[in-house]
């Protein structure tokens, strides 16, 4: 079965009465855990982003305080599924400075990470890709903002070199 555009999509729901919607709605929510968690961000979590790259930061800081470090292997699947969570929340947003915030913590607690992740290939080219994403998210901001940042990312990388 094809799905539909999302025009056709939008032009079906322009016709649905606002009863019918919330059932769509509902619905849609019980068969995947993102739609729920995107349906929870808009609902709940869209008007004070601060608060929501904030609640970001912190499950990511859980997620690497209980990283298994006895060997690079769990760290490497430990740090790509933290990564990988982080760019779906990343998602939800669809903020240009919540991307670059993210990012730019993620980063700077990869290179904070005991033990190093900079011996290990695979984790450091991880961690120069996210640098190099926010750098280039960075530039698409207002002035002001690009200032803040590209000092930050600056200083992550005098961390490392």
């Amino acid at each position: 079965m094809k799905p539909a555009s999302v025009a056709e999509i939008k032009k079906e729901l322009a016709h649905r009465s606002s009863e019918e919607l919330l059932a769509l709605c509902l619905r849609l929510t019980k068969f995947k855990k993102e739609n729920k968690e995107l349906l929870s961000y808009l609902l709940f979590e869209a008007d004070d982003e601060q608060s929501y790259i904030t609640a970001v930061q912190q499950d990511l800081d859980q997620k690497l305080e209980t990283i298994n470090t006895s060997s690079y292997y769990f760290i490497k699947k430990s740090m790509r599924k933290a990564l990988r969570e982080l760019k779906r929340y990343i998602r939800y947003s669809n903020t240009k400075e919540t991307e670059v915030e993210l990012l730019l913590h993620f980063c700077y607690r990869m290179s904070e990470f005991e033990p190093t992740i900079f011996t290990n290939k695979v984790l450091s080219n991880m961690y120069f890709s996210q640098l190099s994403l926010a750098e280039k998210r960075i530039a698409t901001l207002h002035e002001d903002l690009q200032y803040d940042y590209t000092l930050e990312l600056e200083t992550l990388l005098k961390m490392n070199n």
